[in-house]
């Protein structure tokens, strides 16, 4: 059986140090993959900035292939496959956007901090482009602003720098995946900010959930509060299969794009309120 392609990360961070730093926390991640026997796919390989402004569309595409990974290879980096790659890293934003347009990697990470160009204006440039480029903003602001910001400007993610290893790689393996990440504290605030702006749950239309079968109503709910797919099934006393489907059914009947949109919509139309 073939192994998946490894997920490409590019890194955008000022500080050497900084970027040193999610480099070994996200490669660290395939070294335990491959002790533990898992399957994972291409040697780990990092391009210096300066060398990955150099290659074509068509040499990242082909890095993003089986067989541009294999031809990668090299015999030490075979013997330690990793599930995470660092595609590129760079500190300067002018040359983000450049390296997100050649190299087409799955995720960027960037600060939002950065020289010429701001995170913020790297993450508006790979959304207006249409790349298929997630982006993920690491930061040490948490301020509602800054992350209602990052989010309008297209980004998938906002985690603090203070985040552990293993919460940073869940974040870009769910980004990868199509999902969205904020970190909860400040998910919590903009949540509740959402909802004292809402008009009072009586004026508001609940004609958008009449597709919802009662199931799908308190999945949603749940999905609403936080609760993990595993947490609802425990609750339900389902299967987290049967959870899953039912989740898929409530995004394609509210033609929302991911359960950050559901959460959204349940406080909208009072199926959620604040601290119930």
């Amino acid at each position: 059986m073939t192994a998946p392609r490894p997920l490409r990360v590019l890194l955008a961070d000022a500080a050497p140090m900084q970027r040193s730093g999610l480099r070994a926390a996200l490669t660290a991640q395939g070294d335990a993959a491959a002790a533990d026997g898992r399957p994972t796919d291409a040697a780990a390989h990092r391009l210096p900035a300066d060398a990955a402004a150099d290659r074509s569309p068509a040499d990242a595409a082909a890095d993003r292939s089986p067989a541009g990974a294999a031809a990668d290879r090299s015999p030490a980096g075979a013997a330690a496959h990793r599930d995470i790659v660092i595609a590129g890293e760079t500190g300067d934003g002018g040359e983000a956007i450049d390296l997100a347009r050649r190299l087409l990697p799955d995720v960027l990470i960037t600060d939002l901090a950065l020289p010429r160009v701001d995170g913020l204006g790297v993450t508006r440039a790979v959304s207006a482009a249409g790349l298929p480029v997630r982006v993920l903003i690491l930061t040490d602001h948490d301020t509602d602003e800054d992350a209602l910001a990052a989010i309008a400007a297209g980004a998938a993610g906002y985690l603090g720098k203070t985040a552990p290893a293993g919460e940073l790689v869940a974040a870009v393996r769910a980004i990868a995946g199509g999902g969205a990440v904020i970190t909860p504290p400040v998910l919590a605030r903009i949540l509740t900010r959402v909802a004292e702006a809402l008009p009072a749950p009586e004026t508001t239309t609940s004609s958008k959930l009449d597709t919802l079968t009662d199931r799908e109503r308190e999945v949603l709910v749940h999905v609403a509060r936080g609760h993990s797919n595993a947490e609802i099934a425990a609750g339900l006393q389902v299967s987290e299969t049967t959870i899953k489907t039912h989740v898929g059914h409530v995004l394609t009947k509210l033609r929302l794009r991911d359960r950050t949109q559901a959460v959204v919509l349940a406080y909208e139309t009072g199926l959620v309120k604040p601290g119930a």
